[in-house]
């Protein structure tokens, strides 16, 4: 069987055939041994009683209760459908951390000086970032946090799957440019123009695929 390769076949047949009878019956104890199955125990005395596997409760509780049946299926829905919003969050996380290595490497590589402090090292990977989210969303995370003090998180968090996706691609030309000695004004505007060119590709996308499924 599935989970229990020692489970006696042979037995259970021999048990199902006999189910229907009017004087069938078979306590947990009879089961366990004449099956050797290992979901379900029987336990006796003052804080005894029996005891099964969740999946085999389960199933219990919809053949005697149609309701429970019923409540368990919808249940089973809500989970499948927050798990699926959980997965959609992660992946948003995801992509944007593609090119984050790269990115980071170009900084430390390009832009801070010999021997500095973590504070300040962070101080410049902080400013770096914020090139970023002025080219895609016009404002600093510092800005964003003033601007929304009720939301928990970083502006990246509340990002569309495409923003993430030009994000991404983003802080691959920013180091890029970075290696190429390119001003930060110089990388902002261009950043700025590229951000804006591919969400109107990106967007463009998503509308005529929208179109295709009505």
């Amino acid at each position: 069987m599935l989970y229990n390769p020692d489970f006696n076949c042979t037995e259970f047949g021999t048990i199902k055939n006999t189910a229907g009878s009017n004087n069938f019956v078979l306590s947990v104890k009879t089961w366990i041994e004449r099956t050797g199955a290992i979901g379900i125990r029987s336990k006796a005395g003052r804080y005894g009683g029996t005891y099964a596997h969740r999946d085999i409760a389960y199933h219990f509780g919809m053949w005697i209760s149609p309701k429970f049946q019923l409540l368990l299926v919808k249940e089973y829905q809500r989970l499948k459908t927050e798990e699926q919003r959980l997965l959609g969050w992660s992946a948003k996380r995801e992509l944007s951390k593609i090119n984050y290595r790269i990115h980071t490497d170009a900084i430390k590589q390009n832009l801070i000086p010999m021997e500095v402090t973590p504070m300040q090292a962070s101080i410049i990977y902080a400013n770096e970032a914020d090139v970023l989210n002025v080219a895609m969303f016009g404002m600093t995370a510092k800005q964003w946090r003033e601007a929304n003090p009720e939301q928990k998180g970083n502006i990246r968090d509340y990002a569309t799957i495409n923003e993430l996706i030009c994000l991404s691609n983003m802080e691959n030309l920013n180091a890029v440019f970075i290696e190429q000695n390119m001003t930060q004004r110089e990388r902002l505007v261009k950043l700025n123009q590229i951000a804006i060119h591919q969400m109107s590709i990106l967007e463009s996308g998503d509308n005529q695929n929208r179109e295709l499924l009505k």
